[in-house]
Protein backbone atom coordinates (compact mmCIF):
# COMPACT_ATOMS: atom_id res chain seq x y z
CA UNK A 1 0.00 0.00 0.00
CA UNK A 2 1.22 3.51 -0.65
CA UNK A 3 0.68 6.29 1.69
CA UNK A 4 1.20 9.76 0.80
CA UNK A 5 1.61 12.84 2.95
CA UNK A 6 -1.55 15.49 2.89
CA UNK A 7 -0.22 19.00 2.66
CA UNK A 8 -2.88 21.95 3.52
CA UNK A 9 -1.88 25.50 2.19
CA UNK A 10 -4.24 28.36 3.26
CA UNK A 11 -6.97 26.71 5.59
CA UNK A 12 -6.36 24.10 8.31
CA UNK A 13 -8.64 20.65 8.26
CA UNK A 14 -11.27 19.68 10.31
CA UNK A 15 -9.07 16.85 13.38
CA UNK A 16 -12.52 15.39 14.16
CA UNK A 17 -16.43 15.95 14.94
CA UNK A 18 -18.77 14.44 17.24
CA UNK A 19 -22.11 15.06 19.00
CA UNK A 20 -22.17 19.04 19.49
CA UNK A 21 -18.54 19.41 19.29
CA UNK A 22 -15.86 20.46 15.95
CA UNK A 23 -12.10 20.02 16.64
CA UNK A 24 -10.01 21.96 13.94
CA UNK A 25 -6.09 22.72 14.07
CA UNK A 26 -6.54 21.01 17.79
CA UNK A 27 -9.08 23.59 18.95
CA UNK A 28 -12.31 22.55 20.32
CA UNK A 29 -15.72 24.33 18.80
CA UNK A 30 -19.11 23.54 20.94
CA UNK A 31 -21.08 25.75 18.43
CA UNK A 32 -21.64 26.56 15.10
CA UNK A 33 -18.66 27.64 13.37
CA UNK A 34 -17.02 29.23 10.20
CA UNK A 35 -13.62 27.85 9.06
CA UNK A 36 -11.58 28.44 6.11
CA UNK A 37 -8.65 30.88 4.85
CA UNK A 38 -8.72 32.93 6.92
CA UNK A 39 -9.04 30.79 10.24
CA UNK A 40 -11.58 29.52 11.97
CA UNK A 41 -14.29 30.88 14.30
CA UNK A 42 -18.05 31.24 16.04
CA UNK A 43 -20.88 31.45 13.12
CA UNK A 44 -24.01 33.03 14.27
CA UNK A 45 -26.19 30.38 11.98
CA UNK A 46 -28.07 31.15 9.24
CA UNK A 47 -29.04 34.90 10.24
CA UNK A 48 -25.51 35.29 9.59
CA UNK A 49 -24.72 36.13 6.51
CA UNK A 50 -22.19 38.45 6.09
CA UNK A 51 -19.26 36.29 7.09
CA UNK A 52 -20.30 33.79 4.46
CA UNK A 53 -20.81 36.82 2.01
CA UNK A 54 -17.41 38.11 2.51
CA UNK A 55 -15.48 35.09 1.63
CA UNK A 56 -16.94 35.44 -2.61
CA UNK A 57 -13.60 36.97 -3.28
CA UNK A 58 -11.76 34.28 -0.97
CA UNK A 59 -13.32 30.67 -2.34
CA UNK A 60 -15.37 29.24 -4.97
CA UNK A 61 -17.26 26.65 -2.85
CA UNK A 62 -18.72 27.31 0.42
CA UNK A 63 -19.88 23.58 2.11
CA UNK A 64 -22.73 24.55 4.67
CA UNK A 65 -23.26 21.36 7.22
CA UNK A 66 -26.60 21.46 8.40
CA UNK A 67 -26.28 19.34 11.56
CA UNK A 68 -26.66 15.73 12.03
CA UNK A 69 -29.12 15.46 9.51
CA UNK A 70 -29.14 16.97 5.71
CA UNK A 71 -32.18 19.73 5.83
CA UNK A 72 -32.86 22.93 3.30
CA UNK A 73 -30.58 26.15 4.16
CA UNK A 74 -33.40 29.10 4.13
CA UNK A 75 -34.22 30.14 0.76
CA UNK A 76 -32.95 34.17 0.96
CA UNK A 77 -29.47 32.81 1.81
CA UNK A 78 -29.44 30.76 -0.54
CA UNK A 79 -29.97 33.15 -3.38
CA UNK A 80 -27.41 35.96 -1.69
CA UNK A 81 -24.63 33.57 -1.16
CA UNK A 82 -25.24 32.07 -5.22
CA UNK A 83 -25.71 36.28 -6.14
CA UNK A 84 -22.35 36.89 -4.79
CA UNK A 85 -21.00 34.16 -6.57
CA UNK A 86 -20.13 31.19 -4.34
CA UNK A 87 -20.81 27.85 -5.24
CA UNK A 88 -23.12 26.70 -2.11
CA UNK A 89 -23.06 22.38 -1.44
CA UNK A 90 -25.57 21.63 1.32
CA UNK A 91 -25.08 18.08 3.31
CA UNK A 92 -25.12 16.99 6.79
CA UNK A 93 -21.75 18.47 8.72
CA UNK A 94 -20.29 15.09 9.11
CA UNK A 95 -20.43 14.46 5.27
CA UNK A 96 -19.24 18.59 5.00
CA UNK A 97 -16.17 18.36 7.27
CA UNK A 98 -14.92 14.76 5.31
CA UNK A 99 -15.51 16.84 1.57
CA UNK A 100 -13.59 19.82 3.17
CA UNK A 101 -10.49 18.14 4.55
CA UNK A 102 -10.74 16.46 0.74
CA UNK A 103 -11.46 19.64 -1.26
CA UNK A 104 -8.49 20.97 1.09
CA UNK A 105 -5.73 18.24 0.27
CA UNK A 106 -6.33 19.51 -3.66
CA UNK A 107 -5.40 22.83 -2.93
CA UNK A 108 -9.23 23.61 -3.86
CA UNK A 109 -10.46 27.24 -2.77
CA UNK A 110 -12.90 25.96 0.09
CA UNK A 111 -14.57 27.00 3.00
CA UNK A 112 -16.97 25.42 5.52
CA UNK A 113 -19.82 26.43 7.68
CA UNK A 114 -21.25 24.12 9.82
CA UNK A 115 -24.18 23.67 12.65
CA UNK A 116 -23.47 21.15 15.28
CA UNK A 117 -24.64 17.58 15.23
Amino acid sequence: MRLNEITYNNATPVDGYGPGFFRVGGQVFEDAILTGPGGTAGWGGYSDQSPLLALSEHVDVLLIGTGAELAHIPADLRASLEQAGLGVEIMNSPAACRTYNILLSEGRRVALALLPT
